[in-house]
């Protein structure tokens, strides 16, 4: 801790964190953002006793409760003394300890549920993807608008997470020396191959991948999109880090997301785990990624019950580009 705590604190945050539920519910949290169903899964206790949990914890500001639409999320309480003192306690356990590796064990099946029903949806809607999208947003305001953010000045490489039928790369790929497309479905890749060969563009690959395991060359991306996949995820700040470590010194990361709303059918009718994203939420999570909010932006919805208002968000890598500047580098 940079400063010392004063005693009732330190007393209060163990009292809080000193009971088992309470304990392992903080040691899961460590590993991001989860809903009590998730937490009643993972630790197998009822629901009124993790809510009761979640509750103190909460009241004693060692966790943040989010709350969206007919769901919560929780997550681990940062920026205060006690979130510096308990993460001194969760330095101290021992993570191969039976209990702890069991919750962990149990988080990786919960999360394995929920991309499964997610990679259910898009297998079931590979052919049609573009005709759902198109319900969900004003495409050609979205498109136009991300021209406007992306600029039109050449870049050496871009990279397209979330690739889908490839639009973004029929878009922007044609200002980089190569483009690469990243998507978990299968399908969704042979419809992007597909499209990309009718457009004739030539200098863009697409490849099946994890966004949390990127297989690209680190530090090797001017611009990186993100478009209409965080509401998708369990752990979108995870995701940010991870792919943040794909960007230049001075690359700029775009991600293109809704704005919170309450669809609730979102997510039973389209696998949607988020309801759209706060600003605050995302450029948060950029800063926790290492990366610079450089810009945010509504796209206002044409009305009606399918019709949504996109954010996009604007990241840039804060460090210095070489004093030598090569094709599509930027000075920050």
């Amino acid at each position: 801790m940079t400063n010392l705590a004063p005693f009732e604190m330190v007393l209060g945050t163990l009292k809080a964190s000193g009971e088992p539920t309470r304990l392992r519910l903080l040691a899961i949290l460590a590993e991001g953002e989860l809903n009590v169903t998730d937490l009643t899964e993972i630790l197998g206790q009822s629901q009124p006793r993790i809510s009761r949990h979640l509750k103190l914890l909460v009241e004693a500001g060692l966790v943040e409760r989010i709350r969206e639409g007919a769901w919560a999320f929780f997550r681990l309480a940062e920026g205060t003394m006690k979130s510096e003192i308990f993460a001194q306690i969760l330095a101290g356990l021992d993570r191969s300890d039976r209990i702890l590796a069991r919750d962990r064990s149990r988080l990786v099946e919960v999360r394995r549920s929920r991309a499964a029903v997610a990679a259910d949806y898009f297998r079931a809607h590979a052919g049609d993807w573009d005709r759902i999208r198109a319900l969900h947003a004003p495409d050609e305001a979205v498109e136009a608008a991300l021209r406007e953010v992306v600029g039109s000045q050449p870049i050496q490489a871009f990279l397209d997470i979330g690739t889908g039928t490839g639009r973004m790369l029929e878009l922007f790929a044609p200002l980089a020396v190569r483009a690469v497309g990243i998507d978990a479905s299968a399908e969704m890749l042979v419809i992007a191959r597909a499209n990309l060969e009718r457009n004739g563009i030539r200098n863009a690959v697409v490849r099946q991948g994890d966004l949390f395991a990127l297989s690209v060359e680190p530090g090797a991306y001017d611009l990186i999109i993100v478009h209409q996949v965080l509401h998708y995820l369990d752990d979108g700040a995870k995701a940010l880090r991870e792919i943040g470590r794909a960007l230049r010194p001075g690359g700029r990361l775009v991600i293109v997301d809704f704005a919170p709303h309450e669809l609730e059918f979102m997510r039973e009718d389209f696998a949607h785990r988020r309801l759209g994203f706060a600003r605050e939420t995302i450029e948060h999570w950029l800063e926790a990624a290492h990366l610079r909010p450089d810009g945010w932006r509504l796209v206002e919805a044409g009305g009606g019950r399918s019709s949504l208002t996109v954010s996009i968000w604007t990241g840039r890598d804060p460090r210095r580009v070489s004093d030598t500047i090569t094709l599509g580098q930027e000075v920050a």
